[in-house]
């Protein structure tokens, strides 16, 4: 019998930060999912982890890739659940009922289930609510405004998944939310409470400004150069008030 939730975690060298994840899946009060780890050849102790969880529907790939987005698309391609997310290496779910609820919004079939997020440290404190909140009705227009809902808590419905475009080395997560919005026939939303707790250290946040870049050429593709520009004027109060408060942070 197929799962109904496939957990895809892509990982290199994660050894670090791969136990939390494996422990908010273990820790589910449903346990109708498989976990997949996408493991791009890591040579230190991240396979010995995954390996002592002793996860029983877990299934592990490791091979050489090219890169994070060649991962996904593996983790798609061997996917064997109704519906696919991406929980990756040091993010977790935000509590233990987590898929449960998730699997109460599938009863209506949408094609994309969605929720909210938080950020945690590398001692899992919560430190604050994401910047972007995601909108109690979601449609492709919302991502107009940016990545409105954090990828690990955008759950896709395997049949409208499309591969990753691997032209974008940032932010195809952008471009694939959007594509898959496009074909989603409905969208439900799991409410106010956090599914997803999300390690404030990704790739993206080491890359910032690369990747605002790479978020504006697709926002450029899929709404055209004028919306991309007006939208993005639209940005700067956003992303002055964000700076500003990263510093009083600091001080």
């Amino acid at each position: 019998m197929e799962p109904l939730f496939s957990i895809i975690t892509v990982t290199w060298n994660a050894a670090a930060v791969i136990a939390p994840t494996l422990h908010s899946v273990q820790r589910q009060s449903s346990s109708n999912y498989e976990l997949l780890i996408i493991d791009g050849a890591s040579s230190d102790d991240t396979l010995s982890i995954v390996k002592q969880a002793s996860i029983t529907s877990l299934r592990v790939f490791s091979e050489p890739d090219k890169g994070l987005y060649d991962a996904m698309n593996k983790g798609i391609a061997r996917a064997r659940g109704k519906y696919i997310m991406f929980l990756n290496a040091g993010d977790s779910f935000a509590d233990d009922t987590v898929l449960a609820r998730l699997a109460l919004l599938t009863a209506d079939n949408p094609g994309v289930i969605y929720g909210q997020t938080q950020l945690v440290d590398a001692q899992r404190n919560v430190v604050g609510k994401r910047h972007l909140t995601a909108p109690k009705r979601l449609t492709v227009n919302s991502f107009m405004n940016g990545m409105v809902v954090c990828h690990q808590a955008f759950i896709v419905r395997r049949d409208l998944a499309p591969d990753y475009d691997l032209q974008y080395r940032l932010s195809a997560d952008y471009d694939w939310c959007i594509r898959v919005l496009r074909k989603s026939p409905a969208n439900a939303y799991a409410g106010k409470a956090p599914i997803i707790s999300y390690l404030a250290d990704g790739m993206t946040t080491r890359h910032h400004r690369a990747s605002l870049w790479e978020r504006f050429r697709i926002m450029c593709h899929h709404y055209g150069t004028g919306t991309a520009v007006m939208r993005h004027l639209g940005f700067i109060p956003r992303y002055v008030k964000r700076r500003l408060g990263h510093s009083a942070n600091k001080q």
